[in-house]
């Protein structure tokens, strides 16, 4: 099941709001009549009770009318014209107006995911959205990925409503079942990002990929253990990062050399000082060293592989390299200031 990102007021909600709207004329009838129910006759010549009166509201509003209750005084008839009448009119209103709304909002919900499929590619597929995959979903974004082209795919019903709340389309249900990657577009995807809770359910869903794209979209997994990475990597995974491994790191340096860990945490957070970015290299910067560049380039990746400036490869920026360099992420009033 595909949910789309929430809207400010669902159809359940519009329905529970005429309902009680219904239900309040209902109440507001059962007790002008009841007020007023001296003015009345019934066919058993015995008065109304509360329960009479509540079954005269009933047919009159839904224009039933038995005719086995009517107003026989002059009061009783003004009240009828001036709060029953209008009140049948607008009952009737709210009923019709509800199913049309309903009507109206499964065809925009089925006209939606038409759009949503004839348009769905190059898009990224975020497998799991727990801290992880919450993690790359914000880190897409500040890469200036259009949050239209991040799928979702997550079983947890209360992950799901997170994901529509923040405005991106999710799938309902397992990523290691193929039918539902399939609901995805897998096979139109530029990336697969597996952030599931467990390694083995990582390696199912990096091997689910892989049988279905042919191993033409790049998977990138998180591993809980570095132990199980070279099976993600087997399993058709591009890239597999070792969270535990990568934390462990982390806590060593923040007893080693604690002003690291303060490097590290300014270039992964985002608007806090440097953050780590990658560009094309321009025409004029060709066949010069990076260490001549303006921006600060720490490595250049050419034909797909990582090349470090301290290997003699890296000394000559080539046509095609692409240079990853750290950038200024404060924000603009920041830096003017």
């Amino acid at each position: 099941m595909i949910h789309f990102p929430a809207q400010r007021r669902g159809p359940l909600s519009a329905l529970s709001l005429r309902l009680a709207a219904a239900l309040g004329l209902v109440f507001a009838v059962v007790a002008a009549v009841y007020l007023g129910r001296e003015g009345y006759r019934d066919v058993n010549e015995d008065g109304l009770t509360l329960l009479d009166c509540f079954y005269y509201a009933v047919v009159s509003l839904s224009t039933t009318g038995y005719g086995d209750i009517t107003p026989a005084a002059p009061s009783a008839r003004l009240v009828n014209v001036l709060f029953i009448t209008p009140a049948r009119v607008i009952f009737l209103i709210i009923l019709v107006g509800t199913t049309l709304e309903v009507l109206t909002e499964q065809y925009r919900t089925g006209r939606r995911l038409s759009r949503w499929r004839r348009a769905v590619k190059d898009h990224v597929i975020i497998c799991g959205y727990g801290t992880k995959g919450r993690s790359a979903v914000s880190a897409l974004m500040e890469n200036g990925l259009d949050r239209s082209r991040i799928v979702v795919v997550e079983r947890s019903a209360t992950a799901l409503r997170q994901a529509t709340s923040a405005g991106l389309v999710a799938i309902e249900g397992s990523a290691t079942r193929s039918s539902v990657l399939n609901e995805a577009h897998v096979k139109n995807a530029k990336a697969v990002i597996i952030a599931t809770d467990s390694d083995d359910a990582s390696v199912l869903v990096a091997l689910t990929v892989r049988q279905l794209t042919a191993g033409q979209v790049r998977i990138i997994a998180a591993a809980r253990e570095a132990e199980n990475a070279p099976l993600l990597k087997q399993s058709g995974a591009h890239h597999v990062i070792v969270s535990s491994a990568t934390a462990g790191r982390l806590l060593g340096l923040s007893t080693s050399a604690p002003p690291l860990i303060d490097v590290v945490e300014d270039l992964l957070t985002p608007g806090q000082g440097m953050a780590l970015a990658m560009r094309s290299a321009e025409r004029d910067e060709v066949g010069r060293s990076p260490r001549e560049l303006e921006s600060l380039v720490i490595a250049l990746v050419r034909r797909g592989k990582v090349v470090t400036l301290a290997d003699r490869a890296g000394a000559v920026i080539e046509t095609g390299d692409m240079l990853v360099h750290v950038r200024d992420d404060r924000p603009q009033s920041a830096t003017t200031a």
